[in-house]
């Protein structure tokens, strides 16, 4: 790495230690800084009220949502020694809506304890205790007794606690570890420092907790498989051995088909006529399902279902076509990723569950792709009732694959497809995403497909990655036996390949950025592909559609739009994260998707919609407040002309700050910023604390001062560890970046006594900064005395993977001076123990390409310091400049072709793998080509030399090793 790449050193480090605070005393909500409309109707009392397992419904329950009591201890702590506070159960601990709103972090555990009454039993009755989801790993005791123990974030389970329980009052109490990144299992989108396309962790209990008393022969689960072919309902009741099950199916309250069985039996209900489901007419059936010991009912639970047909087959021209009910049916979808301002991976109410929906309906789509993310079983039934095709990604494991996680996600699949089995609004299953963590394809793709051969399957969706018509994957074999071709294309559409016997589609396109002023998580921010301005997005968003449609006379069968809505700092939604504001209006959208949804292009019935303001089933008509499509330059010049004209008003010139970056005017917002900072007075609110701390990048600025007297305010706010970490990063860039400039000539005594004076932030930063420097610079000597001491103090406030690397460097030359040379072979030696294409495709996807996309869009030159800046932020210097090397490879925007070559050369050095000869000669042809440099040239020769003493009879590797010679002569 560079020496210059010091700079990585600002980026936020995670603490590892609990933080404690005063307990609390009861709940409120945490302030945030957006929210929906329904976070003012969650309280403690209707925390979620609704009976959670719609699709087996009992009358004797118990809601356990609510305040609980909460502790955070060390992972190896028995058990509390007190409990800090309340949290809302079943909001994540980092939600606004919990009352908490604290990280959890992998060195800790989170525990949670409430009181119940034991409910009234019978005779053999048995009490479950019914969790929907906790994320990670859950481990419940009632009354000091482990009672059971649940691994997996997305997934439902049900624990028998008669043993456990006494008369009267009872406690239960629930562990919780969730390492979510640096653990084996799925997180999906979350992570542990949230930027892009990645999101604020859920930790914990985030679904419905519930109680309910059954018979002690009981049914545990339907298992139901519509077949209108057949004309049956195939149905399953699993539950005690050596009874009699009896099914009803009713149609407007009255029974119209019954069938009769044993237990874990596949029945057959049959139909005649039946209606059928699809997202135009979302019919359902009803279900009584009893549990029969001769005429005596033991047990009944209450269901339902929908009588609808998934498959691809070709059309009447031939061509192969997603088919619903045996007809060619265009899925023209979104993708949703499930998050919410104030409650994160829980939604503040079921209305609002349910809103998401019917807004994606209002819009015009049909379907919805589920991204990477379990829902509660309600949302699903919202789907069914509302109707919505689902294609429900499986949550991918960790895209490392450290020791484990295979095992991981293949248990999580199956309880997914188990889970979920029931619901006829999911279509299809999505087993892979753009090669996060993908191993086994064709074996995992087959087992789905056994599984439930009912529903088609992606078994890699954008395995084919376009980002500007520019391929980043390719896959020889991207499709084996899967249901569909699926390629992603960033950010106009593209068609994906044609194979017998598949459906075409193109799972993820667009992420058009738009900023929406006073809607936005991240004030400032509107990640996207490409940026827009609001009054531009329909007319692009158009265009995308029109092409959409000549995909679909080509046998395009389906495309996923990336996205509904926006979620934290990704603003390429159709809607704003807080669900208010529409960036094209429904009617508009609607309009659009009309060629496309099979649904609305009836167009006297659209028309008559339309006049009504209603969505194509005529019952889920939504609201939202249209954008404003005023300029945003122009918007800003009015502002900052009231600003000369002597405005002053702190939320004005907070305001102005966001619309100044909105507007690409730097100096506009650190003025504004200032301007705001300084109208601050004691005591400061919450609110003033967040802003100073956004508004606060040095120790020059404005509010460095303010936070540095104000340091338990600030602190009591922001927690602990991340103001920390703010101090750290303005320390660094207000005093030690400028005297970092020439890193040839750092005077390391001179920049400690310079930021001593700021205390700890100061002495920990400073060893960061001292350690990744002599790192990168490869001081051996200088590394082990500084990296020992940091990872002795501050070691616990950085990830895993980086204080692994850090100390295996500290073993490695502890007690030598080191060289280059060990360096490069102690590098090959990490990469050869871990997955690195699978590792650095993650974060080149996650990290690396975004910027680049970002770059060429504004026709700009990569600010690689920044990238590799933000690599390390995540990763580590090593790693960092592993993956940053090599997008040079392929990203080079600016066509400088001797920079280019450079770039090879330091690669191929480096990280290319010396066994594939077919890539180092291509790489040596590369530096043929571009360099006129000795020292790469030479290098290249050298590469040329020993593929020709491999395979001495290979033409190709003859004449590029004479041509580098001739060159060199």
């Amino acid at each position: 790495m560079k020496p210059n790449s010091i700079k990585t050193l600002i980026l936020v480090m995670a603490l590892v230690f609990t933080i404690k605070t005063q307990a609390q005393t009861g709940w409120k909500m945490k302030p945030v800084t957006i929210q929906s409309r329904w976070a003012k109707d969650v309280s403690p009392t209707n925390a979620l009220k609704e009976y959670p397992r719609p699709q087996m419904v009992r009358d004797n329950w118990t809601n356990l949502n609510g305040l609980w009591d909460y502790a955070i201890t060390a992972k190896n702590a028995v058990k509390p020694a007190s409990y800090e506070g309340q949290v809302l159960v079943p909001y994540p601990l980092e939600s606004a809506l919990s009352g908490v709103k604290k990280e959890l972090k992998p060195s800790q555990n989170l525990w949670y304890k409430r009181t119940f009454m034991k409910p009234e039993t019978k005779s053999g009755d048995k009490v479950k205790l019914n969790f929907g989801a906790v994320d990670y790993e859950a481990t419940v005791f009632v009354n000091g007794q482990q009672v059971g123990k649940h691994e997996g974030g997305y997934t439902e389970f049900s624990l028998d606690i008669t043993p456990a329980l006494k008369e009267g009052s009872n406690e239960v109490v629930v562990k919780v570890f969730d390492p979510t990144g640096e653990g084996v299992g799925p997180h999906g989108k979350q992570v542990l420092n949230p930027a892009n396309i990645y999101y604020t962790p859920t930790s914990g209990i985030w679904q419905t907790v519930w109680m309910e008393v059954v018979p002690g022969a009981s049914i545990s689960s339907l298992y139901m498989t519509p077949d209108i072919d057949k004309g049956i309902l195939n149905i399953a009741a699993n539950g005690a051995a050596g009874y009699t099950v009896e099914v009803s199916a009713l149609a407007d309250g009255k029974v119209i088909s019954k069938v009769k069985g044993t237990t874990g039996a596949n029945l057959q209900l049959p139909f005649k006529n039946a209606k059928l489901w699809s997202p135009a007419a979302p019919y359902l059936y009803d279900l009584v399902v009893k549990l029969k010991k001769g005429n005596a009912v033991i047990d009944e639970v209450k269901s339902y279902f929908g009588m609808r047909k998934i498959s691809v087959a070709k059309d009447s021209k031939g061509v192969d076509r997603i088919m619903l009910n045996n007809k060619p049916y265009y899925n023209l979808g979104t993708l949703d990723q499930g998050f919410w301002p104030e409650g994160l991976y829980t939604a503040p109410t079921d209305e609002a569950l349910a809103f998401d929906i019917k807004a994606i309906k209002a819009m015009g789509f049909n379907t919805i792709r589920k991204h990477i993310k379990v829902e509660p079983a309600r949302w699903y039934y919202h789907a069914d009732k509302i109707g919505m095709l689902v294609w429900q990604d499986m949550v991918n494991p960790n895209q490392g694959l450290p020791e484990g996680s295979k095992q991981a996600f293949e248990k999580g699949s199956k309880e997914i497809l188990l889970q979920l089995h029931n619901y006829p609004s999911i279509t299809t299953w999505v087993l892979f995403n753009e090669k996060w963590g993908q191993y086994d394809q064709e074996r995992l793709t087959k087992w789905i497909k056994a599984t439930d051969p009912s529903r088609i399957l992606n078994g890699h969706s954008g395995e084919l990655l376009y980002v500007n018509e520019q391929l980043r994957s390719p896959s020889p074999n991207a499709y084996v036996a899967a249901d569909m071709t699926d390629v992603h294309a960033y950010p106009d559409p593209m068609n994906s390949l044609k194979q017998d016997g598949k459906a075409r589609v193109c799972g993820e396109f667009g992420g058009i950025g738009v900023f929406i002023p006073d809607h936005q998580w991240l004030a400032g921010s509107a990640w996207g592909y490409i940026q827009e301005k609001p009054a531009a997005l329909k007319a692009k968003y158009t265009i995308m559609n029109q092409h959409l449609k000549l995909f679909e006379a080509e046998g395009m069968s389906g495309s996923i739009y990336t996205q509904p809505f926006d979620v934290e700092g990704e603003q390429n939604g159709l809607m704003t994260y807080d669900r208010e504001v529409i960036k094209i209006p429904f009617a508009e959208l609607r309009k659009i998707h009309r060629q496309l949804n099979p649904d609305l292009q009836d167009q006297e019935i659209s028309r008559g919609l339309e006049m009504m303001g209603r969505t194509a089933d005529m019952s889920y008509a939504v609201t939202a407040k249209d954008a404003d499509l005023t300029e945003p330059a122009q918007a800003y010049s009015v502002m900052l002309q009231q600003y000369i004209d002597g405005n002053r008003d702190a939320a004005f010139l907070k305001k102005m700050a966001m619309m100044a970056t909105q507007a690409g005017d730097k100096p506009g917002a650190v003025l504004a910023g200032k301007a705001y900072i300084t109208t601050l007075k004691q005591p400061l609110s919450d609110e003033d604390i967040r802003s100073v701390a956004q508004f606060t990048k040095s120790s020059k600025d404005a509010g460095f001062d303010m936070m540095v007297k104000n340091g338990p305010e600030f602190k009591k706010v922001l927690g602990d560890r991340p103001y920390t970490v703010d101090m750290m990063n303005m320390i660094f860039k207000g005093e030690m970046e400028p005297m970092l400039a020439d890193p040839a000539k750092v005077d390391w005594p001179a920049i400690e006594k310079r930021v001593k004076p700021y205390g700890a932030p100061a002495e920990e930063i400073l060893l960061r900064a001292k350690t990744v420097h002599f790192y990168n610079n490869q001081d051996w000597p200088n590394y082990v005395t500084s990296a020992s001491a940091y990872l002795s103090k501050y070691g616990n406030n950085i990830s895993e993977q980086e204080r692994g690397m850090f100390q295996a460097a500290v073993d490695q030359h502890k007690g030598n001076s080191g060289t280059a040379a060990s360096a490069q072979e102690n590098t090959a030696k990490t990469d050869a123990t871990a997955d690195i294409k699978q590792k650095d495709k993650a974060i080149a996807d996650a990290l690396i390409n975004p910027a680049l996309e970002a770059a060429k869009a504004e026709d700009k030159v990569p600010d690689w310091k920044v990238i590799t800046a933000t690599v390390t932020q995540k990763y580590d210097a090593l790693t960092a400049d592993r993956t940053v090397t090599r997008a040079k490879l392929f990203f080079y925007y600016s066509k400088d072709w001797k920079a280019f070559a450079s770039a090879i050369v330091n690669y191929t050095e480096k990280y290319e793998d010396t066994s594939n000869l077919s890539t180092i000669n291509t790489n040596a042809n590369f530096v043929l080509e571009y360099s006129a440099d000795r020292e790469e040239l030479t290098k290249a020769l050298s590469w040329s030399k020993k593929l020709v003493e491999k395979e001495p009879d290979n033409a190709d590797y003859k004449k590029t090793y004479e041509a580098l010679k001739e060159k060199l002569n």
